[in-house]
Order: C-alpha cells, then structure tokens, then sequence
C-alpha cells in the first residue's frame, strides 16, 4: 500500500481555511477624507481613510473625457459620483473634504459625491496662495 503525502495547500483546504478573495480583502470604512484637486485642465478625487492611507480615486480624465471637457463642472460631477458608488460599498458614512485648487470643478466634484448619501463633516479649502506673486524682469542691460 502506498502512503498518499499531501502537501501544504492541500492541508490548508482540509483545515477549511478561508480563502481570500477581493471582497473579503477591502475592509469596510466608516468615515474617511476626500482630497478634491480641480485645476483647469482636470479634476483629480481621492478618498483615504482617517490616517491617510489611499483607498481609491479617480479623475475625469480616466472617466473617458478628453480635452477641455475635463475641465468642466459636469465631468467633475460625473467623478463624484461615480467616486461615491464606490465608497457605499465598503460602508462609507461621512467625510471630511480637502479642496484644492480653483478649476470650475471644485463644488462640482463635492455635490457629485454627497448625492449618493454621503454626510460631509467638514470642508477646508488647502489651495495654494503665492506671497509675493510673479517678479517683474529685470532692466537689460547693454
């Protein structure tokens, strides 16, 4: 009689371990923060969770809209949502929201993501301000 010997995965299907699979593996997220960057070529959405960790995110150019119609408020609409389709099926319930930038999509991409029934917390505006702006050139000299 020949002894069968099994091998590891065999033993680990035996023992009725779990074996993992996509949605097991995306674990559920209660609150988390939203980075909206609009600018006037794009507008970038990115979600992370409480510590910062990227969740998801997405754009309005990787949505299929080319040229100047990235840039528009619809497109960064079209984000937020799709965005927020996304977040309900890992249990997300309020965020807070980081804007940045001044593109037209900045309030877009926001209404775009609260109408699938997302609670803000709050909204704070990080866009970058210049001190002293652009230096005049420099007098030539011959």
């Amino acid at each position: 009689m020949a002894k069968k010997t099994t091998t590891t995965e065999e033993k680990k299907v035996q023992d009725g371990a779990p074996k993992a699979t996509s949605s097991s593996s995306r674990k559920k997220l209660d609150s988390g923060i939203l980075y909206v960057q609009s600018t006037y070529n794009n507008t970038k959405v990115l979600l992370t969770d409480v510590k910062g960790n990227a969740v998801m995110w997405s754009s309005s150019g990787s949505l299929g809209f080319k040229g100047a119609k990235k840039g528009t408020p619809f497109a960064a609409a079209k984000v937020g949502e799709t965005l927020a389709a996304k977040a309900a099926l890992i249990g997300l319930k309020d965020i807070h929201v980081v804007v940045k930038g001044v593109g037209s999509g900045r309030e877009s991409a926001i209404r775009g993501f609260i109408s699938k029934g997302v609670t803000i917390s709050s909204i704070q505006d990080e866009t970058p301000v210049p001190f002293n702006g652009p230096q005049p050139k420099k007098p030539r000299r011959v």
